[in-house]
């Protein structure tokens, strides 16, 4: 690893961190409907929509109405989507002439853009036409981001309200999300992409001649636009096949390092929104590091297996097996353990192609429910719960009833909590054990072995995770792969979602508790600590046999020179 590739991944951070702080404040005055000025010609629109929406702003919503709106709204979203989907051939802005899809892609489609997961069956520019693109899975890539940031503010209401029945209003936070954080930095970051030579047209593909005289065809459309969501919102997906390692969607350095950074902006900048609404930044500090930590282990350990490991014959070679040479293995890498921390899903390189330790370190991302940042919204609801765990347990240790932030943890918040942690990681051995028994399982697989074992197990964490990146080499795309993997996806996203509602619903309606001398302090670097330890056991004690046969597997027998 040279000194400028050091450089690269310390400038990103320091970029990082600088702008999430200043983000964060801003997110935290959005959550609490003080709209800062920069914004607040778009309050009219806000007001308009309300209007003809026929919504009342000022009417709040107990924990089950809350939950309601939000599942029916993104109900309605999945029936919208996959009416598109099947019907795109006789609908507009069609130039190819591209064919409805059929109900199983149709469906898994449809639950994947509804979930923010965009996990992808498909590949973009040859089953989808330009207004299945923008009015399909550009809309849902807001509306699913949005709904996730919704949960932050709920969290917010159930910790600092006392004696409250009510968790505000979603259709207000869903219309504020959108407009004012994620439209706004969506054009802008749509404008340099734009710059930069991403393509925004409606033009016919292209076909042309190489300098060798084949022909070939080069498609076309309104990418930036859905490029400049998908990673802000960490949506995740591609306007094409091959995601961000095609240079249509990702031509330069600048649009890579930019992508990279939009895919985390939000998801750091919602934890320093939450020390800001509750008042207690120290509180986000604490989860802020436990979530660097884990972040930056889990780099740390892909970067070395990269540059360091390879079996016994290619000594002193660094791996450029599905990486694009434009990218290189430094920030192919870093986007890898960054788009499965933040439950984005896309991609610049392909996984399948990664060292075993590298596609552990992707796959342990995405089964602790992917809390190390985390997806917009979804990162920090499900560290949330772990939150929640971590105090029960040292509540025990202790010999107190826990406490988190006044307000006493009992019984209904950690069974909530577990069932939000339990489902979704059943999904992923229940599914991938039936997929190593069936033949729809087996026959999807291009490798054997412990390689075979981690391309399904793959495909089951990134939709139960509901992250939406691709192993490769998978063939996802059959009709009960199609089905069972949009099952999971579903639970995966509400199963997480409810407890979350339902807790901070039972927080908002206990009286608050004084801290005591007694009181396990959960804004120090010891409860970080033990956060941490109780992600990793969680994870380990979950997934640490399958990971056996799968990844770690692999790299043992490729120390041996064995390849699969």
């Amino acid at each position: 690893m040279q000194l400028q590739e050091v450089f690269y991944l310390v400038f990103f951070f320091v970029v990082l961190f600088s702008l999430a702080y200043p983000l964060g404040i801003f997110l935290g005055r959005v959550f609490e409907g003080d709209v800062p000025k920069r914004v607040s010609f778009l309050k009219p629109i806000e007001s308009l929509i309300y209007k003809i929406s026929g919504i009342n702003p000022s009417e709040k919503q107990s924990a089950w109405d809350y939950f309601l709106s939000l599942f029916i709204f993104n109900l309605l979203g999945f029936l919208v989507v996959i009416l598109i989907l099947m019907f795109q051939d006789l609908l507009p802005l069609n130039p190819q002439n591209i064919t409805g899809m059929e109900f199983p892609l149709a469906f898994n489609t449809a639950i994947s853009f509804m979930t923010n997961t965009n996990w992808q069956a498909y590949s973009g520019e040859v089953h989808l036409s330009y207004l299945s693109q923008m009015s399909a899975l550009t809309v849902q890539n807001f509306l699913s981001a949005a709904t996730g940031l919704t949960l932050i503010a709920v969290i917010v209401r159930g910790v600092n309200q006392k004696l409250e029945t009510t968790l505000g209003n979603f259709w207000v936070d869903m219309t504020r999300m959108t407009l004012y954080i994620l439209l706004p930095l969506s054009l802008v970051l749509t404008f340099v992409l734009i710059s930069q030579g991403v393509i925004q047209n409606f033009s016919n593909y292209l076909e042309l001649s190489t300098i060798e005289g084949v022909k070939q065809v080069l498609p076309m459309g309104p990418a930036a636009s859905q490029i400049a969501i998908k990673q802000l919102g960490t949506n995740g997906g591609g306007f094409f096949g091959v995601n961000s390692a095609y240079p249509f969607e990702n031509p330069t350095p600048l649009t890579n390092f930019l992508q990279c950074l939009a895919i985390l902006l939000i998801p750091v900048a919602q934890v320093f929104a939450f020390g800001r609404m509750i008042k207690k930044e120290k509180q986000a500090v604490a989860i802020l590091v436990s979530m660097s930590v884990l972040f930056f282990t889990l780099l740390i350990v892909s970067l070395y297996s990269e540059y360091n490991f390879l079996p016994e014959f290619a000594r002193g070679i660094v791996p450029m097996e599905g990486k694009d040479l434009r990218i290189g293995t430094n920030a192919s890498i870093l986007w890898s353990v960054v788009t499965t921390a933040a439950s984005n899903g896309s991609v610049n390189a392909m996984h399948s192609s990664l060292s075993p330790l590298s596609g552990l370190a992707a796959l342990f991302s995405m089964m602790t429910g992917e809390v190390v940042f985390g997806g917009v919204g979804a990162g920090f609801y499900g560290m949330f719960l772990y939150v929640l765990l971590t105090v029960f347990i040292a509540g025990l240790m202790v010999g107190r009833s826990p406490e988190y932030l006044g307000k006493k943890i009992e019984a209904r918040e950690i069974k909530l909590a577990i069932i939000g942690i339990l489902l979704p990681s059943a999904c992923i051995l229940i599914g991938a054990g039936l997929g190593v028994v069936s033949h729809w399982g087996i026959s999807s697989m291009s490798h054997q072995g412990p390689h075979g074992l981690s391309e399904i197990l793959y495909a089951f964490t990134s939709t139960s995770g509901n992250n939406g990146s691709a192993f490769a080499g998978f063939n996802a795309n059959t009709p009960v792969l199609n089905i069972l993997l949009g099952l999971c996806m579903f639970i995966g996203r509400f199963a997480v979602i409810y407890p979350v509602i339902m807790i901070a619903g039972s927080l908002s309606a206990k009286k608050s508790i004084p801290m005591t001398a007694g009181t396990f302090p959960t804004d120090s670097y010891l409860f970080s600590i033990l956060l941490i330890g109780v992600v990793l056991i969680v994870g380990a004690l979950t997934f640490f046999p399958v990971l056996t046969l799968g990844p770690i597997a692999e790299h043992l027998a490729m120390l041996k020179g064995m390849t699969f």
